[in-house]
């Protein structure tokens, strides 16, 4: 039956300001003893002064690339192992969550994920677990079963059940501080998140609702926070965008938009939030059916039109880049043959091939 679907969500989720002067208590109920702390490297000082109250803390690497690698992975996971510890806390955007993730998955056994990543070997039964503590409101990497990493040039989305987290702690707090140009980015990734989980081919309706609830919060939450980062109430609304957005793809899988992001992060080196924006208002565009039109109508739209258009009036607000021509050298013909390639691409409900995707891109010279 069309209806019929399975749902699962195995994160304890814990939300709300100030959550992350409790980590201590976090820890001692879940009978953690010896926690590895990774961080942003501009949160460094920040985790250093929780490692400081946090006897459970046993260490903090705070080593990580916009881009995480897998030499930072290695460097986790052997300093994770190292210590001793029963369980990884992430506390930063997506990079350090993936890091996070990775490393608690082969610690038990290795310290090295280049096996893991070519899928030469099968991830350890036994892994350690994972609390994430997402800083900006955007990735959803906090209840998703998925590591984005890169070795060299080679980027990989890996999604396997043990990279999931054992819990989520979302202080939307820790926002307050993020740049304007970073809240855009992520805000515009989690919008893409939800829309992309609610028109995969894999939707289905417990995600649905929740990739709805995170489009109308996402589009009347992310130009206040952008503009004013102490607006708390925006910020807090986004933090909950983001995380519903990770809940509504978590399952479905994105599709169109982040098959496209990882050539144009790769290749013209875009961050991740604004790298899926760049086609976001196109495949609105493409996607429109009745079933978008009523989501954009339900959120306060008129239409899909209106709905394509708010964002890229959302993009250039930010000074984000919007046309090829904002790009270095761009080569058409390669980037539809690398997005068409890429497996997200499936799971767009307009099928999508080299042709239409440099029809796409042609649009957007």
């Amino acid at each position: 039956m069309a209806n019929d679907f399975i749902y699962s969500q195995p994160v304890k989720i814990i939300f709300g300001e100030g959550r992350i002067r409790g980590l201590g208590g976090i820890l001692k109920e879940a009978g953690i003893s010896r926690c590895m702390l990774l961080c942003d490297r501009f949160l460094r000082g920040r985790a250093e002064e929780l490692a400081a109250e946090i006897p459970e803390i046993c260490g903090v690497f705070s080593d990580i690339e916009e881009n995480p690698q897998i030499k930072g992975v290695n460097e986790a996971a052997f300093l994770t192992r190292s210590y001793g510890a029963e369980a990884v806390a992430a506390m930063g955007g997506g990079s350090t969550m993936d890091t996070a993730k990775f490393a608690a998955a082969i610690a038990c056994e290795s310290d090295n994920a280049l096996p893991y990543f070519r899928g030469e070997k099968r991830f350890p039964a036994k892994r350690l677990t994972v609390i994430a503590i997402p800083t900006t409101a955007g990735t959803g990497s906090e209840v998703t079963q998925v590591s984005v990493t890169s070795c060299g040039k080679e980027k990989k989305t890996i999604n396997d059940p043990v990279f999931m987290p054992g819990m989520a702690l979302i202080d939307p707090e820790l926002t307050y501080s993020v740049p304007k140009r970073t809240t855009m980015n992520t805000g515009l990734d989690a919008l893409a998140h939800a829309l992309e989980g609610y028109w995969s081919r894999g939707h289905q309706p417990i995600s649905d609702l929740m990739a709805k609830e995170a489009v109308k919060l996402v589009l009347g939450n992310l130009e206040n926070a952008w503009r004013n980062g102490e607006d708390k109430e925006a910020r807090r609304n986004m933090s909950m965008a983001a995380l519903l957005g990770g809940l509504s793809f978590a399952m479905p899988k994105t599709a169109g938009c982040h098959a496209c992001s990882y050539p144009l992060s790769e290749d013209y080196h875009l961050p991740h939030g604004e790298a899926c924006a760049f086609t976001l208002s196109a495949f609105v565009r493409i996607n429109s059916d009745e079933r978008l039109g009523a989501l954009a109508k339900e959120a306060g739209l008129s239409g899909t039109e209106e709905l394509a258009e708010r964002i890229d009036e959302l993009k250039e607000m930010a000074g984000l880049r919007t046309r090829l021509s904002d790009l270095p050298d761009p080569d058409i013909d390669k980037l539809s043959r690398d997005c068409a390639a890429h497996p997200l691409m499936r799971n767009n409900p307009v099928e999508m091939n080299v042709e239409s995707l440099r029809e796409m891109f042609e649009t957007l010279k």
